[in-house]
């Protein structure tokens, strides 16, 4: 038996229940992994208040660290003993112990704890693709970020900088604000009291930014085409202001030929070869020193329903893991 996270409602935090499950024995192409560490993400947010739906009743969570116990047959990208970590796969890491495809199972390499590795690898890993696939980021370029003390934003900053990018970020107070700066951000706007779009051009002379990575969604998105120059690109990957009205996709040829993509991790590490190359750059920025992850907030997996209250209240500030 193990602990585990469920729902059987949508709703607010109050709907998250700790429940004991028999986890069983890994069948044909899975592993069972004992978690050290669980990663928590805005998403989870989503999926819990029924924003992106889950068939019920559910787990929640997507990203975890952990030992692997025991494999199935047919699994050979994991062995007993080893330490591994994830993101994605289907939702269940608010977890003691689960079963999962051996296939989304990264091994952690030597100098990366596990609670760096849960805390890293879906936003290390989603960062990855923001800026060096969707738009890749060169050396002298400014790019705005939104949110840029969350979990991502502070990954993407430090690793922006690496790239040699002048990096814009938006916050929601003085204190996220030092600490966007500590963290490699330029130019900090704080988005409670400042016109972002006006900002945006005052810094860059009037010309706009090349890229805007919008996970805050209703409230900045439409401000984010206005930081945009003229064939700029929009990548909006989150909503947690809300989602995105419909709106006449002739706003994007009346501000200048602009492009806008809505891109998923799960489409960029679709493959094995994708999601292996994908984790290997993350944990080699990394044991670089290029990117350091702070965890901020460590709570027990049991008081789940505390981390959500302040992670929706914007109490937190980079990273939050909780232990099992």
């Amino acid at each position: 038996m193990a602990k585990v996270v469920r729902f059987h409602e949508t709703g607010g935090p109050e709907v998250l229940r700790w429940e004991d499950v028999e986890v069983g024995e890994p069948g044909a192409g899975q592993a069972r992994i004992r978690h050290t560490a669980v990663g928590v993400n805005f998403i989870d947010t989503y999926h819990r208040s029924g924003l992106y739906p889950l068939p019920l009743p559910s787990g929640l969570g997507s990203e975890a660290a952990g030992v692997v116990e025991a494999i199935g047959p047919g699994v050979t990208v994991v062995r007993p003993g080893d330490r591994v970590a994830y993101a994605g796969g289907p939702p269940g890491s608010y977890a003691e112990a689960r079963l999962l495809p051996a296939s989304i199972l990264i091994p952690i390499p030597e100098g990366v704890t596990d609670q760096t590795a849960a805390a890293v690898m879906l936003k290390g890993m989603t960062t990855q693709y923001l800026i060096r696939r969707t738009y890749p980021v060169q050396a002298g370029e400014t790019v705005l970020f939104h949110a840029a003390a969350g979990g991502v934003g502070l990954i993407a900053c430090q690793w922006l900088k690496a790239l040699g990018a002048t990096v814009i970020g938006t916050v929601g107070s003085d204190e996220k604000a030092a600490v966007a700066r500590a963290h490699g951000c330029d130019h900090v706007i704080i988005s409670t009291r400042e016109d972002i779009a006006q900002r945006v051009r005052e810094l860059t002379g009037g010309a706009g930014v090349p890229v805007v990575y919008d996970s805050v969604g209703k409230d900045t998105f439409l401000s984010s085409l206005d930081c945009l120059r003229p064939r700029g690109l929009m990548v909006s990957f989150g909503n947690a202001s809300g989602k995105v009205a419909p709106f006449d996709i002739g706003i994007l040829s009346q501000k200048g030929s602009l492009y806008l993509t809505r891109p998923t991790l799960a489409t960029y590490t679709a493959t094995r070869a994708d999601l292996e190359a994908t984790a290997r750059d993350v944990f080699d920025v990394l044991r670089e020193g290029r990117v350091k992850v702070e965890i901020r907030h460590t709570y027990p997996l049991a008081d789940v329903q505390q981390v959500h209250r302040d992670l929706e209240g914007r109490r937190t500030v980079g990273s939050i893991v909780m232990i099992p």
